[in-house]
């Protein structure tokens, strides 16, 4: 795999990470009662909107195609898991429950991507950082609400 690829790989895991996290703050928040809850996701949206920016930034800096989101399956499942798991219970304890876990995974697979793509780009390294210093920081702010 040449650079170009390796760099396009690494940017579009990236990216897919912060498009998962959107599309779920989207799917998941008209199901929220909790306003305090609905203000919280409101603002993480708007961090993960700011790196999406980035992301393409980037891509268009570095002449880069096919900037790839998550495909229609993936879109699908999301989806469908999140109504399913709602279906029955609406709880803001239960959906700060869902998005916990949806976070922590995106925080796993940012630990992931920059171990499979150490050196690749150090300008995506910072990225990466950020989405990463992110999912932390809304582990945090999300683990009040189980109690």
């Amino acid at each position: 795999m040449d650079e170009k690829e390796r760099v396009t790989e690494y940017m579009n895991a990236i990216y897919q990470n912060i498009k998962t996290a959107i599309q779920s703050i989207e799917d998941i928040l008209p199901k929220i009662k909790d306003n305090k809850l609905q203000k919280e996701l409101a603002g993480e949206e708007d961090k993960y909107l700011a790196l999406e920016k980035e992301c393409e930034v980037f891509a268009k800096a570095e002449k880069i195609e096919g900037i790839k989101d998550n495909n229609w399956f993936e879109k699908a499942r999301l989806w469908s898991s999140i109504n399913m798991s709602t279906m029955t219970d609406k709880t803001t304890r239960h959906i700060a429950e869902l998005l916990l876990l949806g976070t922590f995974m995106g925080f796993l697979t940012c630990i992931k991507d920059q171990a499979d793509h150490h050196g690749v780009s150090s300008e995506l390294d910072e990225i990466l950082t950020k989405l990463k210093d992110l999912e932390r920081k809304n582990i945090d702010a999300l683990l009040p609400y189980l109690v």
